[in-house]
């Protein structure tokens, strides 16, 4: 045991949460910060799946933030709210990489239905939560209270600044959840961005690759989805795991919409996973 040590971790004097200047002169504000980096820096299991998942979903989701004009400091926001597991449904009912409620992600232009939930398509999922945050910040102009008001919803927030007479995140008193909410972004971000820093060990051959992709564009129904993976030359499993948000078995497409189905490119469909190097062939080291 004399070999075992557990650090305290330092804060930084200076961090930012999209452009915004977190105020870290402030204790309070340095307290919250230093227990969620305590918290994720030795809840290691969690923080290196998020390390290894982040590698396929990141290059998915920064380019989409980008063109929509919002920060990227959300890709983070979009990590805590799902582990990056795209099939998660919480208690609640939200769904997808962005925990979207089935009436929210219908007023932005995502599908729900029994066959199709567009919810767990990160790509348009991503689409609208630019549109959603971009709203929330037409409202508040602070990124930070739009973070905040992802997870407790604005009708709460709209609430809490009008009972505390305040109009900052970080001058608000709120429950355990959304309290902790910015501060646990704040925490992972310092964490994915200097990995090593933290402790975190692992090669780039240990993170999980980006699998490059093909669209199979459809518009018409589908009785069998089993036959339509074997006829595009991958099985149902892999199909599904592209496409978790076609819901059934088949697709009655009535209205004969064209939906894009995502499939590994030519070379991808079953490489093993020790094999993945770097483009020049190369198996780097963090």
């Amino acid at each position: 045991m004399s070999r075992y040590n557990v650090y305290a971790l330092k804060t930084p004097d200076k961090l930012t949460f999209g452009d915004e200047i977190v105020p870290m002169n402030r204790w309070d504000v340095k307290e919250s910060l230093d227990r969620e980096l305590l918290v994720n820096t030795y809840w290691q299991s969690q923080t290196l799946l998020f390390l290894k998942r982040a590698n396929r979903y990141f290059p998915i989701i920064e380019p989409i933030l980008k063109e929509q004009g919002v920060p990227e400091d959300f890709k983070y926001l979009a990590l805590i709210e799902s582990g990056f597991v795209p099939t998660i449904k919480s208690p609640a009912g939200a769904v997808g990489v962005w925990q979207f409620m089935s009436g929210t992600a219908k007023d932005y232009g995502l599908e729900v239905s029994s066959e199709v939930d567009e919810r767990y398509n990160i790509e348009k999922a991503t689409v609208a939560a630019c549109k959603y945050l971009k709203d929330s910040y037409k409202k508040y102009g602070s990124w930070t209270l739009v973070a905040a008001s992802y997870n407790a919803g604005r009708r709460f927030v709209d609430r809490q600044l009008k009972l505390q007479d305040a109009g900052d995140y970080y001058d608000l008193l709120l429950g355990e959840e959304t309290g902790r909410y910015v501060f646990r972004i704040l925490a992972i971000k310092m964490i994915m961005e200097n990995p090593s820093g933290y402790g975190f060990k692992y090669r780039e051959s240990d993170l999980y690759p980006e699998i490059p992709t093909r669209k199979v564009k459809i518009k018409t129904p589908v009785k069998n989805f089993a036959v339509f993976a074997k006829e595009n030359g991958v099985n149902y499993k892999v199909l599904k795991y592209f496409n978790p948000w076609l819901r059934r078995a088949y697709l009655t497409n009535k209205y004969k919409k064209e939906y894009e189905i995502t499939l590994p490119a030519k070379g991808y469909i079953n490489f093993a996973f020790s094999d993945y190097k770097n483009p020049d062939g190369s198996v780097s080291e963090k």
